[in-house]
């Protein structure tokens, strides 16, 4: 899983070496890359006629998940483009909490008081980020943290959906196909995009990089994050998962040149503090029960 949030947490240095690649054209050459790589990955793992046949049987599932998965990769790549490395990995930490509470909303869960707590000090957080962004003035970085909130909201949606399915139907977790869903929103994202991204501006050393974004950033690390959620226990994962924030905010750091404002990092510690506090607490609580 460590290894996994490595992988995740280049794509921000990765697309600051971009020459002529810009906006949409980066995130449709990423998705079109990242689906061409889980096509071959998941037919190797399960063979062609395994892979067509999760894709025909999948149903609405797989489908409004695979929509949410598009608007993730979509969202992620365009705040990329708007706003800093930091700006957009801090706010798509808030996946956990706005889970908490969709479910909450959506299927009635209830939630633990250090749910609570956690979500106002991350609210807090968020707060300070942007209104360091309206005090500014800098609207293109307002702009890309309200599109990077796109990410956490889908992420949110997907995972309630996927839970009340399973909950409903016994064939609901078989549904529930998250690396088929993966493929179809790379793919449904490069679709999109596609006109928007026209006339192609990316040079053959851009493609280089977008190759390596689509298939080592996202579709090896997803394979691998999977594989790991078999052996780890769903708060561990959580909070293993945060180390993608770190380590994108040094590698931005050291290879971009783009170093974190005193309000990213004031906002990033509350947010990052309080999802960390909760996870821990949810483990202690989980070994003592």
């Amino acid at each position: 899983m460590v290894a996994a949030t490595l992988l995740w947490s280049i794509a921000g240095v990765v697309t600051r070496q971009l020459d002529a690649a810009r906006s949409f054209e980066v995130t449709f050459w990423r998705s079109a890359f990242n689906a061409l790589a889980l096509v071959v990955l998941l037919s190797w793992l399960r063979g062609p006629s395994a892979l067509r046949r999760s894709l025909r049987s999948g149903g609405r599932a797989l489908w409004l998940s695979g929509a949410c998965w598009c608007v993730m990769y979509t969202a992620f790549m365009l705040a990329l483009t708007l706003t800093t490395v930091a700006n957009v990995l801090i706010t798509m930490a808030l996946a956990p909490l706005f889970t908490a509470l969709t479910a909450r909303l959506a299927l009635a869960h209830r939630l633990p008081v250090r749910t609570w707590a956690a979500i106002v000090v991350a609210g807090i957080g968020i707060a300070w980020m942007y209104g360091s962004e309206l005090s500014g003035g800098d609207s293109r970085h307002l702009l890309g943290t309200a599109v990077a909130l796109g990410v956490p909201l889908a992420a949110a949606i997907n995972w309630t959906l996927l839970q009340h399915i399973a909950s409903r139907s016994p064939g609901g977790a078989e549904q529930g196909d998250m690396l088929s869903a993966v493929l179809v929103g790379a793919a449904l994202s490069a679709l999109i995009t596609l006109p928007l991204a026209l006339p192609f501006q990316a040079s053959t050393h851009d493609l280089g990089l977008l190759g390596l974004l689509g298939a080592a950033q996202l579709a090896i690390p997803c394979l691998m994050a999977v594989s790991a959620a078999r052996a780890l226990k769903a708060p561990e994962a959580s909070l293993l998962s945060l180390l993608e924030v770190l380590f994108g905010v040094v590698w931005a750091w050291l290879g971009a040149g783009e170093s974190p404002s005193v309000a990213v990092i004031g906002g990033g510690t509350l947010v990052l503090g309080a999802l960390a506090a909760n996870e821990a607490m949810s483990m202690r609580q989980a070994r003592l029960g």
